[in-house]
């Protein structure tokens, strides 16, 4: 019994759990959503540029994006955010004067969300029939308004629900920007919940913190069910008044 209580009071100690909630919600939340949102912005953008280079018909583009995807897919994410954060930090200070973090992070994980985000547009727009190109072709769109028209529009509708789940491992891998050093208030919600769970010697910040996430998280993979169901089955049809209605009223009117 003493374990068990112990247990609860390292990992559900709501006083120490209640008193990090202003901080989460006030500084941590905003802080994560300001680096998912804005990597998932610009990796989509660098993302959708890399699946065009990759399905090009020149073979210098799609060379370019299957180095750089095979690069960023192939390095872990911490390793990358340090790389760029600490390499480029101090080039970054001397041109503009700021020690904000914040814009380096945004770039590591814009870099490596493009890579994966790229992946999922090419496999999208390849796996559009063949015979969709070949139509609007055959109506008299050239190779580039076909593609930009007809071909990318269908790709990228099929790979929603990929591009959601990608959206929300940013939001997890938001984390990994307190490497390179933040202030307070530029910290975000794992590193709110690690501070307090540091100076108390407790746990339950840190609960707190994962419980966030999933707040964020559980409903985005819901509406990625959602979105992936109603890609396969279409919109469900309105229901139309019965037969016997439509005699009932046949009558009223003769």
């Amino acid at each position: 019994m003493d374990a068990f209580q112990q247990l609860l009071r390292t990992f559900f100690d709501w006083k120490a759990m209640g008193a990090i909630v202003p901080n989460l919600l006030t500084v941590g939340l905003p802080n994560t959503l300001i680096l998912a949102v804005s990597s998932g912005i610009l990796g989509t953008v660098l993302g959708l540029a890399l699946a065009m280079m990759g399905i090009s018909r020149h073979p210098v583009p799609r060379w370019i994006s299957r180095v750089y995807t095979d690069v960023f897919r192939g390095l872990p994410a911490i390793l990358t955010i340090l790389l760029i954060g600490i390499g480029f930090g101090p080039v970054v200070r001397q041109l503009t004067g700021s020690t904000n973090p914040y814009p380096l992070g945004i770039a590591a994980l814009t870099l490596m969300a493009a890579a994966y985000i790229g992946e999922i547009f090419r496999s999208g727009i390849q796996s559009v029939d063949k015979g969709q190109l070949e139509a609007s072709r055959a109506l008299g769109f050239g190779y580039g308004a076909s593609m930009q028209l007809v071909v990318v529009p269908q790709g990228i509708r099929r790979v929603l629900p990929a591009l959601v789940n990608q959206f929300i491992a940013l939001i997890k891998d938001s984390s990994l920007v307190y490497l390179l050093g933040l202030l307070s208030s530029q910290r975000e919600i794992f590193r709110i919940g690690n501070d307090a769970a540091s100076n108390s010697g407790n746990l339950s910040p840190l609960v707190a913190a994962g419980l966030l996430y999933l707040v964020l998280t559980v409903p985005l993979t819901h509406f990625v069910n959602f979105i992936d169901h109603r890609l396969r089955t279409g919109r469900q049809e309105k229901k139309q008044p019965d037969d016997a209605a439509a005699t009932i009223g046949t009558e009223h009117l003769l």
